[in-house]
């Protein structure tokens, strides 16, 4: 058993000041997640002697993580995270980890560490506990300047561990912890970091050693095709990736959704070769088509990192571009800011890698990225011409802010696959069937009519009381910044901290 202080807390280290309350946790929580903790505590006995864990509340692929408290040497209760590293999770990945979170942890909006338990394979790292709640469930009730500073100490994070070399891979609400009455934040799981060329991590470099398991980018529901190479396989080596087509849809019902499968699309790297068995006069049949053909089907997956969670993802990670820097957690912050503004969570929701990228752009533009693409060395071939959204009209429309064509009296539904719903459209020579209303019986004398200008006076006043009848250019200038398709002019999280939009806030030291 290794228990190895990383900061000096002092915890009374005896079982019997916790033993009393453990059997008050069992009417709190589900008798699975009982069973979970008493497993814990098997695996990892130290544990019981110093932490009583109280429940289960966050479990991922690589990880579990219980809420934990301890008695200090004041008497006082503290709470803390506890995170179980699966046992089959990689030694030097579990120690990168760890090492990001002693080396960049504990300042700037970055969580530390206070302990690591190790028993054999089982690794519990312990960090202070940050009460918060999803922003699933806060995101109406967000004000604009509550966004503001959330993205503000987000950016602060990301320019901290940046210029560590440390790109967190997986920035997202669930990863950047928000506390509205303390007004805290904390980016949390470093599970999938890797460093820059120059990062300061030495573990990172290491991870460049280590053999991956890698799975097509594109086709992610076929979770058994994954791919053995090697981490010294050169990325000029790989081949044309597999790519699925989508089918069309009507451009007047993608005006404002993200669900973007209007369009037939295609990537590869630019300047591939495709395997031998495939004939170096074979031309793809499957363009602007439902099917993938028998050529594309042949040709060798490229391999290039592909981590972070799906809606979250950069246009490099979604094309597979072996040159990833720290601008892939810059576009997901921006990602964020777009869904806190639009007050839609989640904004992106694709069912694989190329469904994402014709999402992006249908708001970012068709031509844009294809531009973009070819920028860091990618092909994109689009079959219809997908115009650029304005951000500031898009996100107002999505708020209510802003009325949407043909939109009288029609209930919001969602988009199927797309996290985004609007108003549908409704043609302009479909009859209204409405009959006509006498003067006396107008319907601006209902009471119906009273009580719905109530109700919409009301909100626009809640709205107003929020900010949100007054967001500045800056905002929608700063996420078009941070939406910026190419990494290699997309703003910096140290560049985005002195946009004009944080001009009244302390600046950093």
């Amino acid at each position: 058993m290794e228990v190895v202080p990383v900061h000096t807390e002092t915890i009374i280290s005896t079982e019997e000041c916790l033993k009393p309350e453990r059997t008050n946790r069992r009417s709190k929580v589900s008798r699975d997640v009982e069973t979970d903790i008493e497993l814990l505590y098997k695996a990892v006995p130290q544990i019981g002697k110093v932490f009583r864990i109280i429940d289960k509340i966050g479990e991922g692929t690589f990880s579990s993580v219980y809420l934990g408290e301890a008695q200090m040497h004041d008497r006082s209760r503290q709470k803390f995270a506890l995170k179980h590293l699966i046992p089959t999770s990689h030694p030097t990945r579990i120690a990168a980890e760890l090492q990001c979170l002693t080396v960049a942890g504990g300042r700037e909006n970055v969580m530390g560490v206070t302990y690591c338990f190790r028993k054999e394979d089982h690794v519990v790292i312990v960090m202070p506990y940050l009460e918060h709640r999803a922003i699933v469930d806060i995101i109406s009730s967000l004000s604009f300047e509550e966004v503001r500073l959330y993205i503000y100490n987000l950016l602060r994070a990301l320019k901290h561990i940046h210029q560590f070399g440390i790109i967190h891979r997986d920035i997202k609400p669930n990863n950047f912890l928000y506390n509205r009455k303390t007004k805290e934040y904390a980016l949390v799981d470093f599970g999938l970091a890797q460093g820059t060329a120059d990062t300061q991590i030495d573990l990172l470099k290491d991870l460049s050693g280590l053999r991956k398991v890698q799975r097509p980018v594109f086709g992610e529901r076929n979770m058994n095709s994954c791919t053995l190479v090697s981490a010294t396989t050169k990325a000029s080596s790989a081949q044309t990736e597999l790519v699925k087509v989508v089918k069309a849809e009507d451009p007047a019902n993608r005006r404002y959704s993200s669900t973007g499968r209007g369009s037939s699309l295609k990537t590869q790297g630019a300047n591939q070769k495709p395997q031998r068995a495939v004939p170096l006069s074979a031309t793809c049949s499957c363009y602007n088509t439902d099917r993938v053909c028998n050529i594309c089907l042949s040709r060798k997956q490229q391999i290039a990192p592909r981590a972070g969670t799906p809606g979250f993802r950069a246009p490099e990670v979604l094309t597979k571009c072996p040159n990833q820097g720290t601008a892939i957690d810059v576009w997901s912050a921006g990602v964020i800011l777009l869904s806190l503004l639009s007050g839609r969570y989640p904004f992106f929701k694709a069912s694989d890698d190329l469904i994402a990228l014709s999402q992006i752009m249908t708001i970012r533009g068709s031509r844009e990225t294809i531009q973009a693409a070819k920028a860091f060395g990618k092909s994109i071939v689009c079959s219809r011409e997908l115009p650029r959204q304005d951000l500031r009209v898009l996100c107002e429309t999505l708020r209510a802010r802003r009325p949407s064509p043909d939109d009288d009296d029609v209930t919001p539904l969602p988009q199927h696959n797309g996290a985004i719903s609007r108003k549908p459209s409704i043609p302009e020579d479909t009859p209204t069937h409405r009959p006509a209303i006498k003067q006396e019986d107008s319907y601006e004398h209902t009471p119906l009519h009273t009580e719905r200008t109530e109700a919409v006076t009301m909100e626009t006043e809640k709205e107003e009381e929020g900010g949100w009848g007054r967001v500045p250019d800056e905002a929608y200038d700063l996420l078009d910044r941070l939406l910026e398709l190419n990494p290699a002019t997309r703003i910096t999280a140290a560049d985005a901290l002195t946009h004009p939009l944080f001009t009244d806030l302390r600046p950093l030291t």
